[in-house]
C-alpha cells in the first residue's frame, strides 16, 4: 500500500521531535537515514514530506533548528525598524505576500474589556501543529499555537484576554483567512484582515513587529527604541509576549540582544521553528 501523504500539522509533530533529536546530538548534523530511522519513516517519503513543509531537505534544514542559529540571526539578518519596510518590499523579505490589513479597538472599546463583542472561533491545521483562530467582523484577534500548552489552555488563555465577549464557534467564517495566512492549498498573495484588541501601548509595540520582514530579526531594545521609549526593553518585552495574534504579528522574529530566544508565549520550540521555517523559505526566496 502507497504511503499516504500527511497533513501540515503532522509535519509540525515531526519537527518538533526532530528538535528534540538535534539537541540530544549537540547539534551534530544527522544523515537522512538517521532521522528517517528516529521519525519511523521510509527516508524517500520522509525527504519527500519534510521537504514539501519546510522548502529544503532534511539535512539543509537543521542548521535553522540548532541553539546558535538565532545568534546567526542577530549577525546575518537583523533589521531596524526604520530599514524593515523597505525590506520587505523585497522577495525576500516576505514568506507568502500577503495583503494585511489592520484594524485597532479604540482605548474605549478595550476599557470595557470588550463587552457584547461577537468573537468567531475554530481549530484549524497549520504548519505549526493545532492552531486557535479567533476574529471578528472586522478581521482575526487571535491566533494561538496549541502543541505545547494544549488545547484547553490555548482556549482559556485567549477567552480570557477579551472577558466580556460573546464567543461562538464559527470556523467557516474564518477559514479564507486562515488558508491564505499559511498559504495553504496553493493560496499566495492572498488577503487576511486582522482586529487588533489591546492597550495603545501594547498596539504601538505590535505595529512596529508587523515592520520586520520574514526571515529577519530585530531585538526588543530596537523595538522599544522604535515606539519612542527607549530604555523600555522589560516593557516591550511584556508586549510582545501579550500579542494575541501569533504568526500574523510577528513576535518570534523579536530576540535578545545576546542572540537569546527570549521568550514566547506558546513554547519556545514553537519560536525555534517559527524562525527555521522562515528562514528556509527565505533563502529559497533569494
Amino acid at each position: 500500500m502507497a504511503e499516504q501523504e500527511p497533513d501540515s500539522g503532522y509535519h509540525y509533530s515531526v519537527i518538533r521531535r526532530a528538535i528534540d533529536l538535534i539537541d540530544s546530538h549537540g547539534g551534530e548534523t544527522l544523515t537522512l537515514d538517521e532521522l528517517a530511522c528516529e521519525m519511523r519513516m521510509s527516508p524517500s517519503h520522509f525527504q519527500r514530506t519534510f521537504s514539501r513543509w519546510a522548502g529544503v531537505s532534511p539535512k539543509r534544514y537543521q542548521q535553522y533548528l540548532t541553539l546558535g542559529y538565532a545568534k546567526d540571526m542577530l549577525r546575518n539578518s537583523f533589521t531596524t525598524l526604520d530599514t524593515a519596510s523597505e525590506l520587505g518590499l523585497s522577495g525576500s523579505g516576505r514568506l507568502h505576500d500577503l495583503l494585511m490589513t489592520w484594524e485597532a479597538m479604540t482605548p474605549g472599546e478595550y476599557a470595557r474589556r470588550c463587552e457584547g463583542l461577537e468573537i468567531s472561533w475554530g481549530w484549524f491545521d497549520s504548519p505549526f501543529g493545532p492552531t486557535l483562530v479567533m476574529g471578528t467582523q472586522h478581521g482575526i484577534c487571535g491566533m494561538a499555537f496549541a502543541s505545547e500548552s494544549g488545547r484547553a489552555a490555548a482556549q482559556d488563555d485567549l477567552r480570557s484576554r477579551w472577558p466580556k465577549a460573546v464567543f461562538i464557534e464559527n470556523p467557516e467564517c474564518l477559514s479564507a483567512w486562515v488558508r491564505n495566512a499559511f498559504g495553504q492549498e496553493g493560496v499566495h498573495g492572498g488577503s487576511v484582515s486582522l482586529h487588533v484588541i489591546g492597550a495603545p501601548f501594547q498596539i504601538k509595540v505590535w505595529e512596529a513587529l508587523l515592520r520586520i520582514p520574514s526571515g529577519h530579526v530585530t531585538t526588543y531594545s530596537e523595538i522599544a527604541g522604535s515606539v519612542g521609549h527607549p530604555r523600555a526593553a522589560r516593557a516591550v518585552g511584556t508586549a510582545v509576549g501579550r500579542n494575541p495574534i501569533s504568526w500574523l504579528i510577528p513576535c518570534h522574529r523579536a530576540l535578545r540582544r545576546s542572540g537569546e530566544l527570549g521568550g514566547y508565549h506558546w513554547g519556545l520550540p514553537v519560536k525555534r521553528a517559527l524562525l527555521a521555517y522562515e528562514g528556509a523559505r527565505a533563502e529559497q526566496a533569494v
